[in-house]
């Protein structure tokens, strides 16, 4: 059994991580620590376990062997830093960290204390992500030319006279969360179209702050690859009703997902459009890092998965901020 501590509730998946902890036989949640100590409180009482005001206490807690973070991003790094030091084991909500610097520090601490560190990024778990990615492998797609990539909801839109909608407030504050719609929910288009159309070797971008809330509520990302093929990324806390999607387009076919629907149109399948039966899909990402622990097995979801996702954040940032495209070879890369 995996004793876990869950470091605060800031993050609105905060109980989604707790819920899949108690639902694994492997995991036990022990102790609850949060930056805020009445929300901290409150929640340990939810979950019947002890509340635990000095985080050094819990990391240094010799019954505890792995943390779950859903605190606001400023803490990831110091906070997974010094768990590696004490080494524990490391689940924590995206992005891992601000600067790709940062996220290889963290590696640095993770590695050298042998522990296992796992990104919350479910969508490369998914179905409709497996098939994409067959799609393009076995060359249903032919060479991919455009892909594109929305998710958007209105969590920033409020009732007439209400200053936000659904998000918690928190959700814009910068300095806690390094950006507004594209470092949160962009953040799956993100890392979803870097695993699918390979190396990005430019970014340009444009976000908007519509609702004037202090970060971006609605941006746009245009991605060069090295193959050539240009990439779309939108992400938005102010649109109603807008549905998942995942487009790719390729010289010998196109392939449609909307939210989680699946149709394929290519020279190798005879008959127009396809609807692909039987999809398969990957463990969540909390439960391939429990069996990372207790068997040693290799996750699907990677340091480069986890570090290439700051570094498009970073270059969009600075593309927003400059007005022009960004060249990532100016930029640290992974080592």
């Amino acid at each position: 059994m995996i004793n876990v501590a869950l470091l605060s509730r800031w993050h609105v998946h905060a109980d989604d991580y707790a819920r899949n902890a108690s639902d694994n036989p492997n995991l036990s949640i022990k102790l609850v620590w949060d930056e805020e100590p009445e929300r901290g409180e409150k929640w340990a009482a939810e979950l019947g376990v002890p509340f635990e005001a000095d985080l050094e206490a819990v990391l240094s807690n010799p019954a505890i062997d792995a943390i779950i973070i859903s605190t606001p991003t400023n803490l990831h790094k110091d906070i997974i830093i010094s768990a590696a030091n004490h080494k524990k084991h490391i689940f924590t909500e995206k992005v891992l960290a601000f600067s790709v610097e940062d996220c290889q520090e963290v590696y640095d601490a993770v590695e050298a204390n042998n522990v296992h560190l796992m990104l919350s990024l479910p969508r490369l778990t998914e179905n409709y992500y497996i098939y994409a990615q067959e799609a393009l492998d076995s060359g249903k797609l032919g060479k991919l030319t455009t892909i594109r990539c929305r998710l958007a909801h209105d969590g920033a839109l409020g009732k007439e006279g209400e200053r936000t909608g659904w998000l918690p407030e928190r959700f814009y504050n910068e300095e806690q969360t390094g950006g507004g719609a594209l470092i949160d929910l962009g953040a799956h288009p993100i890392y979803l179209t870097n695993r699918l159309a390979g190396k990005a070797v430019s970014v340009q971008a444009q976000l908007q702050e519509t609702k004037g809330l202090g970060v971006d509520d609605n941006a746009t990302v245009l991605v060069e690859y090295e193959s050539g093929a240009l990439g779309i990324i939108e992400a938005g806390f102010v649109s109603f009703g807008s549905p998942f999607q995942l487009e790719l387009f390729g010289t010998k076919g196109s392939l449609l997902i909307e939210d989680g629907s699946v149709r394929i149109q290519s020279k190798e399948l005879e008959g127009g459009w396809h609807t692909p039966e039987n999809l398969s899909s990957l463990p969540m990402p909390m439960q391939q890092w429990t069996e990372a622990i207790i068997n040693g097995t290799s996750p699907s979801i990677t340091k480069e998965d986890a570090i290439n996702l700051t570094l498009i954040n970073v270059a969009a940032a600075r593309s927003h901020r400059e007005g022009k495209r960004v060249e990532l070879k100016d930029l640290a890369s992974v080592k």
